[in-house]
């Protein structure tokens, strides 16, 4: 008999399988422990949302830290990614959500829990297209069994083809009649219609990553969804809402938990904030959402920015990359793979701003962030999927595979979307006041029509489908800001955008193309081969070896 046995915080653990007479069940039964006569598929799936967020959370930041959104520390890839950094995503991928999941389909099932069962399997589908990008071949057919504890895995590509198919069983649940039950949704708060142009926009996803293995399909799937029309709108944005409690359990947005309790937390990245700030001349409209400046001047002080005193690396001067910090206007975060120690700098490096943890809007304030009761308190958002990423993967799509429709109109409509969700979304918050009263919205209005006007050209004077592709990249790149995993497979897919800020080191390793195997995946199955080096690429990135993208 196999049987899983949840504990009262209804987290998931396998357990062994047995063969026992009814008298022995019952006294081995816990009386304590939520089991499948008395779970709740309600308590169940809420418990998929909210591990579901803490999942994409911790492959998000790692995504974003090697793409340059924020700081990635460590002078080498390999010692800044080892093989217990991921044991986390692994152990709740499998132990908590997919267990869960695989709990909750029967019970569902038997109660005609249609809805439950269609956000169950949506998120099923984007925890194996998660595991797949990070990994590549992952245990599957044989995983989430009670008898099997050394599972083999499955390639990338077929786990890939069952993550789609998922999508399709989760529309048909989302539509299916009868349906019993009224789940927590945590995300669109029961409204079916967008759980379904959630999902169509997935298959977006999933065609645009595979366009190098499969363009025939790609192209034809993408056309489809197209001609379709019901992928995320403007107002069915996918995300995660925080809240401000502190106790524990934390509510709060864990950017602004690790930055505003008592100041310090990541450095920004270098590289970002001179591209939202310098690189066109003039400021994108949604720096000061992304970036709270705690100074408004750079300081002089070596003790607390030792590269003040310090030349560029040759590499460095020879790209004319920024280094060190990316203007005189207090923008203070760190370069590329800077492994040096923490200086005193806590209340002087640039903090997370209002977009999208819910910290402080930059109204030149400059006061140092370490009190929780400043800002947006951590009511933040984690931006798992909007409605401005469709623009800007159509407009991919569009320059490499010919799709229907026009990539500039595409681009363009995914900025001001994007530009339009910041300000809008940053107005719920605890700051909307100080943003309205710093930056008006006729302000606001201008500045979006000018970047609008300014990228537009820059697309008109593109000479190639490679420069085009650089600067719909480019684009998508700074419109993901808080979504690193999204990032990281965009530099994967295009090696884009280019000219990003290298290395300190004139070696640092290879690019990550995919992640070791955790730790705790290696030394539990017996069937578990470590991969030889982080070069191996997931099979829809058949890309030339790194260093095409570093």
């Amino acid at each position: 008999m196999k049987r899983f046995i949840y504990g009262l915080t209804v987290a998931t653990t396998l357990v062994f399988a047995v063969s026992c007479d009814e008298k022995l069940e019952e006294l081995l039964e816990n009386p304590n422990a939520v089991n499948a006569a008395t779970a709740s598929p309600d308590f169940l799936l809420n418990r998929i949302q909210l591990d579901y967020q803490n999942h994409w959370y911790g492959i998000a930041d790692r995504g974003a830290r090697l793409t340059r959104q924020i700081n990635q520390g460590s002078a080498l890839y390999e010692a800044a990614y080892t093989v217990v950094s991921t044991n986390g995503t692994w152990s709740n991928a499998y132990a908590n959500i997919l267990a869960d999941i695989a709990f909750l389909e029967p019970l569902a099932e038997e109660a005609n829990l249609q809805r439950h069962l269609g956000i169950a399997k949506t998120i099923k589908a984007m925890v194996l297209f998660d595991l797949v990008d990070t990994y590549n071949d992952v245990p599957y057919t044989e995983a989430i069994d009670a008898t099997n504890f050394n599972p083999k895995v499955d390639s990338g590509a077929s786990i890939y083809a069952a993550a789609f198919a998922l999508l399709n069983e989760a529309t048909a649940h989302f539509t299916a009649t009868p349906f019993a039950g009224a789940p927590n949704d945590y995300f669109y708060n029961r409204n079916y219609t967008k759980w379904i142009r959630m999902v169509n926009t997935l298959k977006l996803r999933y065609f645009l990553n595979t366009r190098l293995v499969s363009t025939s399909e790609s192209t034809a799937g993408i056309n489809a969804l197209i001609a379709e029309d019901n992928m995320l709108k403007a107002g069915d944005d996918f995300v995660f809402q925080f809240g401000t409690t502190a106790a524990d359990p934390d509510s709060r947005h864990p950017k602004f938990a690790g930055q505003y309790t008592s100041g310090g937390g990541d450095y920004q990245s270098t590289d970002y904030m001179w591209r939202l700030t310098e690189e066109k001349g003039f400021d994108d409209p949604r720096a000061r959402y992304y970036f709270y400046r705690q100074s408004l001047t750079n300081t002089t002080n070596p003790a607390e920015q030792e590269c003040i005193t310090q030349l560029p690396p040759p590499h460095y001067l020879i790209g004319n990359f920024p280094y060190c910090n990316p203007g005189t206007r207090g923008y203070w975060g760190r370069d590329h793979l800077d492994p040096d120690g923490i200086p005193p700098d806590g209340l002087r490096r640039t903090a997370y701003g209002v977009y999208p943890s819910a910290g402080r809007f930059d109204n030149n304030s400059a006061t140092p962030v370490n009190n929780p009761a400043l800002g947006g308190r951590g009511a933040g958002i984690h931006p798992i999927m909007l409605a401005a990423y469709v623009d800007f993967m159509l407009a991919e799509a569009a320059v490499t595979l010919g799709t229907t429709g026009d990539a500039k109109t595409y681009l363009t409509s995914g900025i001001q979307k994007h530009m339009n969700y910041v300000r809008t979304w940053s107005l719920t918050t605890a700051e909307g006041a100080v943003i309205s009263s710093f930056n008006p919205a006729e302000e606001y209005s201008r500045s979006v029509e000018n970047y609008l006007d300014y990228v537009g050209d820059e697309y008109d004077d593109a000479a190639s489908a490679d420069a085009r592709l650089d600067l719909v990249a480019r684009e998508y790149w700074l419109s993901l800001y808080g979504n690193g995993m999204e990032s990281f497979n965009l530099y994967r897919r295009t090696g884009k955008p280019s000219r990003m800020q290298p290395a300190l080191e004139t070696d640092p390793g290879p690019f990550i193309r995919s992640f070791l195997y955790p730790n705790n995946y290696m030394v539990t199955n017996t069937n578990a081969v470590q991969k030889p080096d982080l070069t191996q690429q997931v099979f829809w990135d058949t890309n030339p070896a790194s260093p095409w993208i570093y």
